[in-house]
């Protein structure tokens, strides 16, 4: 299980976060700008989404992959705070490319995946896990935040 973890990694957050940023980061521009703080960004979101894959094959029994997902609701870890720590993970790691870049189609990349993940959050994987947890995600969802905090009025 150990390689389909990993396997799972390089493939939907290494492309996403790594493969396609730096080569639009290479091809456009000419040399970082704000290096440090970009850096910074990036390996905050490396050391986050880690932490997050090692949840899933610890606690989850499983993956971040569609195909081969975690056999328990995941709860401990980063996930007592959001419910989607990876994506935030993810968008961390690409606003680090965006600011040691300062280029503006690196930013339009990363707001494209803030709009993606909400989406897929919300359309997806909520209902598949509410279908398949069921009482234990209810109570979950009413403790922990989608984001990082809550909307009330």
């Amino acid at each position: 299980m150990f390689f389909r973890a990993l396997l799972a990694l390089l493939v939907l957050p290494g492309m996403v976060a790594g493969v396609l940023p730096a080569l639009l980061y290479f091809l456009v521009s000419a040399r970082p700008v704000y290096p440090l703080a970009g850096g910074v960004l990036f390996l905050i979101g490396l050391a986050l989404l880690l932490w997050c894959v090692r949840d899933f094959y610890v606690a989850g029994k499983g993956t971040l992959a569609p195909w081969d997902p975690p056999q328990h609701l995941v709860m401990i870890g980063l996930y007592r705070y959001t419910r989607n720590p990876m994506y935030l993970a993810v968008l961390c790691i690409l606003l680090g490319w965006t600011i040691a870049s300062a280029e503006l189609f690196l930013l339009f990349y990363f707001f494209i995946f803030v709009l993606v993940f909400n989406l897929r959050v919300i359309k997806y994987e909520e209902p598949w896990l509410a279908l398949t947890y069921k009482a234990e995600w209810e109570e979950y969802c009413s403790a922990v935040p989608r984001w990082l905090f809550r909307l009330k009025r």
